[in-house]
């Protein structure tokens, strides 16, 4: 048996066409464009024949005939026993001209062609959204039915059947999919389309909070969602059935699930929170179209949705279709697929092979240069306080990243010993002695920094100042609060604002600032030092909405506890769990890397999140700890091991300052 298909080195067209060639004694033609040419060796590799059973055709779904050479047009007369005309854009962000070209015109020439070689079997691979935006049941049997088509993507494959309705001479069959997914038993895909939209929010969501912690979501339409392996079996089987001719035949799921279950179902898949409660889009279905479009005509609207979408990484139509008004009866297509074994499996059993493979292969954030070395090579990095702790590993990484690394640090000995160790080490530390603490240093060093190296590229404000004394014993040591402002906030925004006018006029910059966790969880004991990060976390936000449209990028990191000399007067830290100072580089260098806006661990997060929905149960928790633990000199320098109270809340809270 021969065959003819387009969009054979498409996502479906690859698998029908290594499934026809399974059959004994088949040979397959294909369309080719003269410029994909070289795309052909890896398409026979990985249908596993030569050239003599899958032979490709140069030609142009767009010109007359497919822009097949004559002679090729006379060798397949009456040879074609199957025509599959798959080629079309299936891109709902193509512009209207594209999908015309492509989707109807191409459709008529596939038409033509196949009339012209006498073929005698023509199948159209349409789509579920030639039924439009259509409201109810939508059988197999309609057509003509179909409601607001003013979308381009619904017109066009709407348009492009209506043609092998009205004009195919030829026993024609027609197939509409649903939104088509990855194998369910590889999950392999080509593509991000349909569910695969929203992965990246469902990522997003599982890397700020826990699996268990419910979150709020959307719920609309169903999703009609087929894995391409049932796509390719049905089609397969169904064009070799005798007696089908004239039909046409939903490849969909009988029992589609709504967007919030299938949502859920993939957040389940990546072991992300599932949303809980779910607020209907149809809520807003009230809204005239004509006042949401003016609405969005206003460029603050626009931006904030334009950034919105970007950030998520979703298509600008996406909410259109989430309270989807369509269902689709496949009962012609379950009558001839019966006793085959062929049928829709359930997303529960294949969505963790979908999300796998995207994580693995489809992830955007794949293709972009997450290296430390693409970010930083070349450029000046200042990073306050590099001589000790957390400063002093995170300059080490970016000296070996090949940044130009720059420091303001006060102690002498070990400004000699830091340069010293990385010289041995290769590298060269730039330091500039002083205190930024007093605010004229600081203006000063900061301008020789710019004078000696022209610019600051990043700027990392980790120098700090930690007081860990309760309120109660603070009442006569006002200067505790007065010196921790003076380094925490005041020092490290004259820096910031000493760098910041070259970075809007470069429209290039990242300020990162070594905030706490305590900023989140509002830890007893710190109330000087909380008080100052909180102060830096309000300014670098607000200088974030100021500087948004300059290219400058502002990250605040919300850091648990590290093991630094900074908490070495504190003995208990001693035997309470701890990250590292190379572990806390690690986060830094994870912001150059990805910008996060913040970045925190989880149970800072819900420590926020706590404090913003029940704030006394958050009060009672931090109370619990706070009396647990002694703030006492004396209890403090006692050697030994913290009470089970203490330990088990240590372990509860990991990272937290007590």
């Amino acid at each position: 048996m021969q065959y003819f298909i387009t969009g054979a080195s498409g996502f479906i067209g690859k698998r029908l066409v290594r499934k026809l060639l399974q059959r004994e004694g088949s040979t397959v033609y294909f369309l080719m464009r003269e410029n994909k040419r070289d795309e052909v060796p890896a398409l026979l590799a990985y249908w596993g024949v030569d050239d003599t059973r899958a032979i490709a055709l140069s030609g142009d779904l767009t010109q007359p005939l497919l822009g097949i050479a004559p002679e090729d047009v006379a060798q397949l007369q009456h040879k074609i026993t199957h025509f599959f005309h798959l080629a079309a854009v299936y891109d709902l962000a193509a512009d209207a001209e594209t999908q015309q070209s492509s989707n109807v015109e191409g459709s008529r020439q596939a038409v033509r062609f196949a009339e012209a070689i006498s073929a005698a079997h023509f199948h159209l691979f349409s789509s579920i959204a030639a039924a439009g935006l259509f409201e109810g049941l939508f059988r197999e049997d309609m057509f003509d039915e179909a409601e607001h088509l003013d979308h381009p993507y619904f017109r066009t494959k709407h348009d492009s059947e209506a043609i092998v309705r009205r004009e195919c001479k030829l026993p024609w069959r027609i197939y509409r999919p649903g939104l088509v997914v990855g194998d369910s038993q590889t999950g392999e895909m080509d593509k991000i389309d349909g569910p695969y939209y929203f992965f990246k929010l469902i990522q997003k969501l599982r890397h700020m909070l826990p699996p268990w912690m419910p979150t709020i979501g959307v719920e609309g339409g169903r999703i009609n969602v087929v894995p391409v392996d049932f796509v390719v079996d049905a089609v397969d089987h169904i064009a070799h059935k005798e007696g089908e001719d004239g039909q046409c035949f939903h490849l969909t799921d009988p029992t589609p699930m709504r967007v919030g279950d299938l949502l859920n179902t993939f957040a389940r898949a990546a072991h992300a929170p599932e949303m809980a409660l779910r607020i209907n889009a149809a809520l807003f279905g009230f809204i005239p179209r004509h006042l949401v479009k003016m609405v969005m005509a206003l460029t603050p609207v626009r931006r904030i949705r334009d950034a919105v979408m970007q950030d998520l990484g979703l298509p600008d139509d996406i909410f259109r279709f989430i309270n989807y008004p369509t269902r689709f009866d496949c009962r012609e297509t379950t009558r001839v697929l019966k006793g085959t074994g062929i049928a829709v499996p359930p997303l529960d059993s294949y969505a963790w092979r979908l999300w796998d493979y995207w994580e693995r292969h489809l992830d955007p954030a794949l293709f972009v240069d997450r290296s430390l070395r693409g970010q930083v090579e070349g450029r000046v990095v200042l990073v306050t306080g590099a001589t000790s702790g957390i400063g002093k590993a995170t300059a080490l990484k970016l000296l070996e990243a090949g940044a130009i690394v720059v420091t303001i640090a006060r102690d002498l000995q070990k400004i000699e010993e830091t340069v010293r160790e990385f010289s041995d080490a290769g590298y060269t530390l730039h330091v500039y002695q002083g205190d930024i603490a007093d605010l004229h240093q600081a203006e000063l060093l900061t301008a020789k920094i710019l004078a000696t190296h022209g610019t600051v590229d990043i700027l990392i404000n980790n120098a700090g100042r930690s007081i860990r004394r309760a309120i109660e014993d603070s009442f006569d040591r006002f200067h505790d609060f007065e010196r921790t402002m003076q380094l925490n906030y005041f020092g490290a925004l004259k820096v910031s604002m000493g760098v910041l006018p070259a970075m809007i006029e470069q429209k290039r910059g990242h300020i990162i600032n070594i905030s706490s966790i305590g900023v989140l969880t509002n830890a007893p004991r710190f109330a000087a030092y909380v008080a100052s990060k909180s102060a830096l976390d309000a300014w670098a936000r607000t200088a974030a909405s100021e500087f948004a449209d300059k290219g400058v990028n502002f990250t605040c990191i919300n850091m648990p506890l590290v093991k630094t000399p900074m908490i070495a007067p504190t003995k208990l830290y001693d035997q309470v769990p701890t990250l590292s100072p190379e572990e806390a580089a690690e986060m830094i260098c994870d912001t150059i890397i990805n910008k996060q806006v913040r970045l925190a661990t989880r149970l800072g997060m819900l420590g926020q999140v706590l404090h913003a929905v029940a704030p006394r149960v958050a009060q009672v928790i931090m109370n619990t700890s706070f009396r647990a633990f002694s703030s006492g000199s004396k209890e403090e320098g006692k050697p030994g091991r913290p009470s089970g109270n203490q330990a088990a809340l240590s372990e509860m809270m990991r990272g937290i300052y007590f």
